[in-house]
């Protein structure tokens, strides 16, 4: 298997007319991370609580040095609610990853290692006190960065990055999807990737897996899809059956599809929207897809489309739709400053930038946008800001209100 590429996710009022169509934009720097409250986040999901306030968990820093959980009120107010690690072995878990918001009200998430073998938990929190573990992954059933989602009936399906039954990718393995019972007691591996010749069901996977208008769930793999090493798009069953739907890099090496995708969406249109990381018709600077749930995949939009990439590159995470059927999204590279960008995309694929990182605000996002029901989105950058340890920041683009906090 080749090594992963990453190059350097009728108006009757005519005035009224005008100002629906041109909502005030405004971009804040919330929190910077200063160490203590959380370092250099990563793709750390955030999710808001039915108290109203924001949740989420920073994989670096803290007091202890292994990764926190806070609490982060809508205006910034950040709130360490607690420090993994506490005592020597990690067991209850090291590196937390992002948390989701279960029917019962109650928190879900996962950590990148730690546990009582040492590849990482899942654990359920309340929003206060200690998070209880669930689960420890011992390898065979997953390993790495872990992401979930819940299911109607209550059960839980998650993704891994590492681990199975392949050793192709790394010795800890090529990432899993499983299944994890509403009770938490019972984990259950459905899939090891890298199980074909040349991984051609993919291998490596950094991001929550969508569920499909058929009831099946579908999402992306950083590598493998065959000898070009492009990644894929796959769905599979609840239990358990993998179908391939797309393998990127279909020209390598010019790779005009993209490569390296990193999660997808459903868009209105019941059809799956996602970024690559790499690849593109631009410079090899990534770009932003359609998929139908059959497998066709039509490019949309590559980057670096503009001089000097000042529409961005290298998309380091998925796309969030938006309330008003759009998404919304960053790039890792490229802006005004080469310091990343967040922006807005059609379904047609025509691209808006909304933001240029500049360091003081923050620099090199990589996290997934979040809206909350204020219609408001919020994201972490991994570095800049006043300590040079990241930020968290909103942008309101006029976006209406939501009704109600969902369930993830």
């Amino acid at each position: 298997m080749k090594p992963f590429r990453l190059s350097k996710i009728g108006c009757g009022i005519l005035l009224l007319c005008a100002w629906a169509a041109a909502p005030a934009q405004t971009f804040t720097t919330l929190v910077n991370f200063n160490g203590t409250n959380g370092e250099h986040p990563g793709g750390e999901q955030i999710t808001q609580g039915k108290d109203g306030n924001l949740y989420g968990a920073v994989t670096n820093g803290g007091t202890n040095g292994h990764g926190l959980l806070y609490k982060m009120t809508l205006t910034g107010n950040l709130t360490p609610l607690y420090d993994f690690c506490p005592t020597a072995g990690c067991a209850d878990g090291s590196g937390p990853g992002g948390l989701i918001l279960a029917a019962s009200g109650d928190f879900y998430g996962a950590t990148d290692s730690g546990g009582a073998f040492g590849y990482g938990t899942i654990f359920k929190f309340t929003g206060k006190g200690t998070p209880i573990t669930l689960q420890s992954f011992n390898n065979t059933d997953g390993a790495g960065f872990t992401h979930l989602l819940q299911a109607s009936n209550g059960t839980f399906y998650g993704t891994t990055s590492a681990g199975g039954n392949s050793t192709e990718c790394f010795s800890a393995g090529c990432g899993t999807v499983f299944e994890l019972s509403s009770s938490g007691k019972t984990l259950t591996s459905l899939y090891s990737f890298c199980s074909l010749a040349n991984c051609a069901d993919g291998a490596v996977l950094y991001d929550v897996l969508a569920l499909g208008p058929n009831g099946d769930y579908y999402g992306a793999t950083w590598g493998g899809g065959g000898p070009a090493d492009g990644g894929t798009i796959f769905s599979i069953t609840p239990k358990g059956k993998l179908t391939t739907l797309y393998s990127f890099c279909d020209d390598y090496p010019f790779c005009s599809d993209g490569s390296n995708p990193i999660a997808i969406v459903l868009g209105t249109d019941k059809n799956f929207y996602g970024t690559t990381a790499a690849g593109g018709g631009n410079y090899d600077e990534g770009s932003i897809f359609k998929i139908t749930p059959a497998g066709v995949l039509t490019t949309i939009y590559s980057f670096c489309s503009q001089l000097g990439c000042t529409d961005g590159s290298t998309p380091r995470n998925g796309l969030t739709r938006g309330s008003d059927g759009n998404f919304y999204g960053t790039t890792y590279y490229g802006g005004t400053y080469n310091l990343g960008t967040i922006f807005k995309v059609t379904p047609a694929g025509t691209l808006t930038t909304l933001h240029s990182f500049d360091g003081t605000d923050g620099d090199y996002p990589i996290g997934l946008l979040f809206q909350a029901n204020n219609g408001i989105f919020y994201g972490t950058t991994n570095s800049g800001g006043t300590n040079n340890d990241g930020t968290l920041f909103s942008l309101n683009v006029g976006l209406r209100p939501r009704v109600k906090t969902s369930p993830q």
